[in-house]
């Protein structure tokens, strides 16, 4: 049976936030994104985490990419990657500390170059069940590019038809033809839970069936997966289970785009605007009627 998340479901996933409260109440959340052309990607994916109710964000990137992104991110703590030739992830960077975020997020950006490939696969492989990961874009062709088969048990896998054509080796037709069907056996063969974005994206855990119900033509847009990323990892970060955050984050980036689209027309509206109308999404769920 399919349901639909709607203003009222929405309303009931809402994470509670007690007035006694710091940044250190919520799950530390380590951003994984960018390369050389694509530090758009990591800004995006970093300040939607900390706009959905984050508290506190590292990004992990390529040196060359965080001078030009930081002044407009004073809010967020970084983790220099080395980069190889192509400006992308070199294979031979290792985060030490990756054991003490609870929340991961990687793909945003950070290309599929052979190198960010190997990077990925051994980011992934260390995920341990006390940690939840958001895996999207290039992280998910990497995957798609990979002969190996990691467990994504604590994992929300978010991809497009295109990307998910490449995961699973069927074509796109027939994936966008029959998208209930691949979006179920994506969870069921990864044990995760899986996003399929598109017009009325679909959330599985691999046995229920959500439809999303809003969002429109305005979130056609670079850089609109990104935010999506962005306010699922923030609401991991407040401890919200992984199928939760998937419900709810789509949800309020489809909010956002249509309160944005409102003010600015499906025409206009940017990725980097679906942030700023963050807000007013959650300020109408909490005064739903």
């Amino acid at each position: 049976m399919v349901k639909y998340i709607d203003k009222k479901l929405a309303y009931s996933l809402l994470p509670e936030r007690d007035d006694n409260s710091n940044k250190g109440s919520f799950h530390k959340i380590l951003n994984i994104a960018g390369s050389i052309n694509y530090s758009g990607a990591a800004y995006l994916s970093s300040v939607s985490a900390l706009r959905a109710g984050g508290g506190f964000l590292a990004l992990a990137a390529v040196n060359d990419i965080i001078p030009r992104i930081a002044p407009n991110m004073p809010e967020v703590v970084y983790v220099p990657l080395k980069s190889n030739s192509n400006g992308a992830i070199s294979d031979d960077n290792v985060i030490n500390e990756l054991n003490d975020y609870p929340v991961i997020s990687i793909g945003c950006g950070i290309t599929t170059d052979e190198q960010t490939k190997n990077f990925t696969l051994n980011v992934l492989s260390q995920i341990n069940e006390n940690q939840n990961i958001v895996i999207d874009a290039d992280a998910i062709n990497n995957l798609a590019l990979s002969k190996e088969r990691i467990s994504l048990k604590n994992a929300i896998i978010t991809p497009h038809p295109k990307e998910l054509s490449r995961l699973l080796n069927v074509s796109l037709d027939e994936i966008l033809e029959n998208r209930e069907k691949y979006a179920r056996i994506t969870s069921q063969t990864y044990e995760c839970i899986t996003i399929l974005k598109g017009h009325n994206t679909i959330v599985t855990d691999g046995e229920e069936i959500y439809i999303n119900t809003t969002g429109n033509s305005a979130l056609s847009k670079a850089g609109s997966g990104d935010v999506l990323t962005g306010i699922i990892s923030g609401l991991l970060s407040q401890k919200l289970s992984l199928l939760n955050s998937a419900l709810l984050g789509v949800f309020i980036h489809g909010l956002a785009g249509d309160i944005a689209s409102e003010d600015l027309t499906k025409y206009c509206v940017l990725a980097s605007d679906v942030i700023d109308y963050i807000p007013f999404a959650f300020n109408e769920i909490l005064n739903m009627e």
